[in-house]
């Protein structure tokens, strides 16, 4: 077995936020099979924490993650080697996740995951690419993956890829996991998905407009994601962030949200995330 040679030791840890659809319209369907999407992207402060340790023997490792997704499969990992790919690097890393965003969710956790990644290995292999460059890159990866890049709230339209940067307010949330994972394929391929929406106005957003179109196919297929639309509901205007699992809804104040996740049933997990238009990514990256 070769001896894995370090060219630094592990470097400080790189934040990657959750995000929240704060509505999701299907306008249509694409020739290529994609759907054609409308939606708002806002980071909260429910984050994971990865940490880069440069190999000069070219290995793409990951040293640690959620046991769920096997190390050959996981973002991370594909995000490296495609990074190496349009590079040419002859460097490597070991790559440690600390997964606090629940997988499977509709929080991005993977994207964004896969956006840290290139990110931060952009600078610690010294390659150069501007964010637009690393952002096409991403968007191989998984349509989320650019707006994690790009680290500021943004009107995502195409297929996510053409963002216009939105401040909505930076509000308290609660948001809850049901225990399960939601099918993204499924959700898009369901006959009954909704797939003629009309695109909204920026203003219109602001106003209140706007739904999750994919909320009333994953409602009949996954009756837990319906009884946490229904028990949260009773708080406010609940909300299902992507194609789910994960639902929101917005509260007045961190006390509130502290005081609701405490009553979030026992199977379920609950969180107190405050909305945030600009990626703690962002500034780990200026640093």
């Amino acid at each position: 077995m070769t001896a894995v040679t370090s060219g630094s030791r592990p470097d400080e840890a790189w934040p990657a936020p959750a995000k929240l659809n704060l509505f999701l319209h299907v306008l249509g369907r694409r020739a290529d099979g994609y759907h054609e999407l409308q939606t708002a992207f806002q980071f909260v402060d429910l984050v994971d924490s990865l940490t880069f340790e440069v190999l000069t023997d070219g290995r793409i490792l990951r040293t640690a993650g959620p046991a769920e997704v096997p190390a050959t499969t996981d973002l991370v990992v594909r995000a490296a080697k495609a990074l190496r790919r349009v590079t040419g690097s002859s460097l490597g890393a070991a790559i440690a996740v600390e997964k606090h965003i629940p997988i499977g969710g509709g929080l991005g956790g993977g994207s964004s995951d896969a956006a840290t990644t290139l990110v931060a290995l952009n600078h610690l292999w010294n390659t150069g690419l501007s964010q637009a460059e690393l952002a096409a890159i991403g968007l191989a990866i998984g349509a989320d993956v650019p707006v994690f890049i790009h680290g500021m709230a943004a009107l995502a339209e195409g297929v996510g890829e053409r963002l216009t940067p939105i401040e909505p307010p930076e509000i308290d949330f609660v948001v809850v996991h049901p225990g399960i994972g939601v099918s993204t394929a499924e959700v898009f391929q369901a006959s009954e998905l909704t797939r003629n929406s009309a695109a909204i106005t920026i203003r219109a957003l602001f106003e209140g407009g706007g739904r999750n179109d994919c909320e009333a196919v994953v409602r009949s297929r996954y009756p837990a994601v319906a009884q946490a639309l229904d028990w949260l509901g009773q708080f406010g205007r609940a909300r299902m962030t992507g194609t789910g699992a994960c639902v929101f809804v917005a509260v007045e104040s961190h006390a509130r949200a502290a005081e609701i996740c405490a009553k979030v049933p026992s199977a379920w997990r609950g969180f107190a995330c405050r909305g945030r238009n600009r990626s703690p990514l962002v500034e780990r990256s200026a640093r």
